[in-house]
């Protein structure tokens, strides 16, 4: 007599996620074996199991293993969009973004005043291929027609510019690339996901360094996209060709760093904005950066488009001192508190000189035009207290 078949339990359905902070703990979670938090899975390669196609096998190289895919997920799920890609670094997810999606022949506006690696691998690398470029001034959406080209085919912009921590004209830019059939990236390192989603916005891919806010604790280098299922896929394979993938123990830490990003973010938006208004209001000060700040020159957009869903104006600042080149090395040097180092988005508060660090590569000429003027200091505000980040800063200008 036969057996009735042994009932067996569906796998439960995953719970719609509402919540920013939810998302962030839970989605792409998976609970191998019982266990809270995802392991890591440190092996190159999987068993094969029928696949047919290349991009399919598993294989750390091409970017699935169980690390790779739950933060896919989570990365997809913190930004509204439909698929998301970590990389080795940020400038892995930006550079293979471009070329998966340009080829030769093909033009590229971009806004000017970008990351010193992003503008370097525009004007310097991109060319080499047959692939030419403009810039456009980011607030004045007037002006861009007239760099359009019969084979422009993207639109590349910062929601917040380095140093200078500029704001774009967005909206204007989504409604333009639609008009006119282009392609929107954009890096959304300086604001993160707590502050501003780029695809709920209109954007076709949102780019990370992940290094920054999203790890949030300056010990691993990645990248993320961000996007459409099917831009991403076709980037997903460059990336699988140029091997600029992540490692399982970096997923493993890029993970766990997130679950924290809205708690950090929104303690950094608060303390950046005290610290901005202390060295505002300071005699050797003569000017301040932050979108916070009603003084910006875009701060009601900043409130628009960062405001909502308990967002905020970011961790970043960057000020100029009233005596120069010389004022701010002393004051990079008097510093206690804060760290004398380049990068972003960590939990210690960091300081530096744009004009030897990130965008050391600009001739000097081309630093000026931008802004980036040999007194400018740039600074990422960490998790310390906020009036300790302060008494350094007023000892630093004033010692």
């Amino acid at each position: 007599m036969a057996k009735p078949p042994v009932e067996r339990a569906s796998p439960p359905t995953k719970p719609a996620f509402r919540g920013l902070e939810t998302k962030l703990v839970h989605a792409g979670a998976d609970h191998v074996q019982g266990a809270v938090v995802t392991p890591v899975f440190q092996t190159a390669q999987f068993e094969y199991a029928g696949e047919t196609d290349y991009h399919d096998l598993r294989y750390i190289r091409l970017n699935n293993t169980p690390n790779h895919r739950g933060l896919h997920e989570k990365l997809a799920a913190i930004e509204g969009a439909e698929a998301a890609l970590v990389t080795a670094s940020g400038m892995a997810a930006i550079s293979t973004a471009l070329l998966a999606l340009l080829q030769q022949g093909d033009h590229l506006l971009a806004q000017s005043c970008l990351y010193g690696g992003t503008h370097d691998f525009v004007t310097d690398d991109l060319p080499l291929l047959g692939i030419e470029h403009d810039f456009v001034d980011g607030d004045a959406p007037g002006s861009w027609r007239a760099k359009l080209r019969p084979r422009t085919k993207a639109f590349y912009l910062e929601t917040l510019s380095n140093p200078l921590i500029q704001i774009p004209d967005l909206e204007a830019a989504v409604e333009f690339a639609r008009s006119h059939g282009l392609l929107t990236l954009i890096d959304n390192t300086f604001a993160s996901p707590v502050n501003f989603r780029p695809i709920e916005h209109g954007f076709d891919l949102s780019l990370h360094s992940a290094t920054k806010y999203l790890n949030g604790h300056s010990d691993i280098v990645a990248g993320a996209v961000i996007g459409g299922a099917e831009l991403v896929d076709r980037i997903r394979r460059k990336l699988n060709h140029l091997g600029g993938s992540l490692d399982p123990h970096a997923c493993f830490l890029l993970e766990r760093g997130l679950k924290t990003l809205a708690v950090r973010v929104r303690h950094q938006n608060a303390s950046a904005l005290a610290l901005a208004r202390f060295l505002e209001a300071h005699p050797a000060v003569i000017r301040v950066n932050h979108p916070g700040l009603a003084s910006h020159p875009r701060h009601a957009r900043a409130a628009r488009l960062f405001g909502g869903s308990g967002g905020g104006f970011g961790g970043m600042l960057s000020f100029e001192l009233a005596d120069g080149e010389e004022a701010a090395r002393r004051f990079v040097e008097r510093v206690r508190i804060f760290v004398r180092a380049p990068s972003l988005g960590g939990a210690e508060s960091l300081v530096t000189r744009p004009a030897t660090t990130s965008h050391a590569g600009l001739p000097p000429a081309e630093r000026e035009r931008l802004g980036i003027t040999a007194g400018l200091v740039r600074v990422s505000v960490g998790l310390e207290t906020v009036e300790d980040l302060i008494d350094d800063a007023r000892a630093a200008l004033e010692g």
